[in-house]
């Protein structure tokens, strides 16, 4: 069995007679269900470098070392595409993902995808891991998408964005100036029982809370910045729809009459995952990853600030 390199913590004078088990949960922040399945692992947590039962005590100076089972995606196949990286270290790969592309494998999409490209990249690498993406984008949205390379990872990442502590900032241009510039929607999102791959906001739904601020009026639209404190699907374009604004392009959500003249410069919403930031799940070190707008969005920004001024012709 080949293992991952080892996750380390040396106990300090203030931990020393703590239960293992204790420095694995309050040290490492490790969920109880990693540490489950990591105590199966013949050297998945160690003191010193011997196997030890989460009961032991540990004194001042011991390293304590977690190591996870290399994993793969055996159901994703590795396929050559075009990868532009952020980022990248033992637990992380940070993308840029261009729009049209669809992250995962579904049905009727086996391959095509982010997953089989980032699993070929992997494999060219010799590195074994499971694709993890840590949030989700809509094959039409473009921006920073970041994967765990590991569980443990995966659940620091995922323990930071329920207690709110990743910060996903949104570029968008939708249709129309928002009045007030600034403000919250804060209004319940579910699926709609007449088409349920669509969402609507209903009283009955799940709490959604999306933030925005006009970054510039442009021609009968807007160039908006969006921070989400929640991440239901397709949050912001139904939020947007909802106050009267909804994105350029949209083809589910959107206002196809508006969108017919501006349909030879962007053929999707104009949606961009422009800013992530969140604590490195190892290092603890404060990360923020921005991905350049791409192409067809500053046509769109361009064109609209051309007519806004006149300059258009």
């Amino acid at each position: 069995m080949s293992y991952y390199d080892p996750i380390t913590w040396t106990v300090t004078e203030a931990e020393d007679g703590w239960q293992l088990r204790r420095v694995l949960k309050d040290r490492l922040r490790l969920s109880r269900r990693l540490m489950s399945r990591l105590k199966r692992a013949e050297r998945g947590i160690t003191v010193n470098g011997v196997r030890q039962y989460t009961d032991c005590r540990v004194k001042t100076g011991d390293v304590v070392a977690i190591r996870m089972e290399e994993e793969v995606s055996e159901d994703i196949l590795p396929e050559p595409l075009p990868l532009d990286i952020l980022y990248e270290d033992d637990h992380l790969l940070v993308l840029n993902k261009p729009p049209g592309l669809i992250v995962h494998p579904t049905h009727g999409h086996y391959t095509g995808t982010l997953a089989n490209g980032v699993v070929h990249y992997w494999r060219s690498k010799g590195e074994r891991h499971r694709f993890r993406p840590v949030h989700r984008l809509d094959q039409e949205t473009s921006g920073v998408l970041a994967v765990a390379k590991n569980p443990y990872a995966h659940q620091r990442i995922a323990e930071q964005m329920i207690a709110k502590a990743v910060d996903k900032r949104y570029a968008a241009i939708v249709h129309g100036v928002p009045r007030p510039g600034a403000g919250t929607v804060n209004a319940p999102i579910a699926r709609d029982p007449a088409a349920p791959h669509i969402r609507i906001v209903t009283p009955n739904g799940q709490e959604a809370v999306t933030h925005y601020e006009t970054v510039q009026p442009l021609h009968q639209a807007a160039w908006v910045s969006l921070v989400l404190e929640t991440g239901r699907t397709h949050q912001i374009r139904v939020h947007m729809k909802h106050i009267g604004h909804p994105l350029v392009g949209d083809r589910m959500y959107g206002d196809p009459a508006a969108d017919e003249r501006l349909a030879p410069v962007i053929a999707r919403q104009a949606l961009h995952a422009e800013r992530l930031k969140f604590e490195h799940p190892v290092t603890r070190r404060p990360m923020e990853f921005i991905a350049p707008w791409p192409e067809d969005m500053r046509a769109l920004r361009t064109r609209l600030a051309k007519e806004e001024d006149g300059s258009w012709s």
